[in-house]
């Protein structure tokens, strides 16, 4: 995969972190851009038609597993990979974040590697898996 055609949303109602999530997918070869609530995640997806959107879960207006409800009963969306990053990492989180449709799920704080990986997991992921129904 080419990352450096790679499109990057961040959706998070915490701008210092969602602007700061942006800069360090820039510096790795990602496009972004960032949203800081749900409503206008949604929004901004039909814009700037990311492959993927790192999604934070609890932001005011609409929370981040309605945004990702929302994408995934669009097919035109169907190849969006979606990462939930969120501070909430218990066990009916976790199911409810698959449940939802994400494709990966990362704990805040996380480091930069990580980040990065899940992205890439994320990715790959969702490309399967739209090959695999195109097939």
């Amino acid at each position: 995969m080419d990352q450096t055609t790679k499109r990057i949303l961040v959706v998070d109602d915490n701008t210092e972190a969602a602007d700061i999530s942006a800069e360090l997918l820039e510096l790795h070869g990602y496009h972004t851009a960032v949203a800081y609530d749900g409503l206008a995640g949604l929004e901004t997806t039909r814009a700037f038609r990311p492959d993927a959107v790192l999604l934070d879960l609890g932001m005011p207006r609409m929370d981040g597993y309605q945004v990702a409800a929302a994408l995934r009963a669009v097919p035109d969306f169907d190849h969006v990979a979606l990462i939930a990053f969120t501070a909430w990492g218990d066990i009916v989180t976790r199911q409810r974040v698959i449940d939802t449709g994400f494709d990966e799920h990362i704990i805040k704080p996380a480091n930069l590697e990580r980040i990065l990986a899940a992205v890439r997991i994320a990715l790959d992921k969702r490309e399967q898996l739209c090959a695999a129904a195109a097939s």
